[in-house]
């Protein structure tokens, strides 16, 4: 889990056009998202409000980078947070640069591993665009499974059971 001071990175790769540009042309109403590059707003005026509200919150919610073991070099961030009674949603960014490299796979198992085993999370949810095929493969390699298509958009879960028995 990063410290306040460490939120320079998620500022960075936020604002990174190449690392955002899964999120370009959506009509994302909220402030401080950029359309034309799928680009965030991560000011370091609202650092404080949403490390208190994403960092130390479980079982509610849980964020954390993505760290390289061989030199501390974050790579992106895990989130997972609570949707529902017993049901939770995730995310999952790396950062362009090292993408393709089969980093997503450990730290979705490592996201999961931490949801089902030390937050007692029941199931974990994720929906994304169809055309996001490495980002599908490795969800399927994970244990996800399909669970919904509607508009462009898949919806995938697994549950701590089906975890279990990958």
């Amino acid at each position: 889990m990063p410290t306040i001071e460490e939120l320079d990175y998620r500022q960075r790769i936020m604002s990174d056009p190449k690392t955002m540009s899964y999120n370009k042309g959506y009509d994302l109403d909220f402030d401080g998202y950029h359309k034309d590059t799928g680009c965030i707003d991560f000011p370091e005026s609202e650092w404080l409000d949403w490390y208190e509200y994403f960092v130390g919150c479980e079982p509610d919610r849980f964020y954390a980078y993505i760290q390289r073991k061989e030199d501390g070099a974050f790579m992106g961030e895990v989130n997972v947070h609570k949707s529902s009674d017993e049901d939770y949603d995730m995310g999952i960014l790396i950062e362009a640069k090292y993408r393709g490299q089969s980093y997503s796979r450990e730290a979705l198992n490592l996201l999961l591993i931490h949801s089902f085993e030390e937050m007692g999370v029941k199931a974990v949810h994720n929906v994304f665009e169809e055309e996001r095929d490495a980002a599908l493969k490795v969800h399927l390699d994970c244990g996800f499974r399909v669970v919904g298509r509607e508009n462009g958009i898949i919806h995938l879960m697994i549950t701590a059971d089906e975890y279990g028995e990958i």
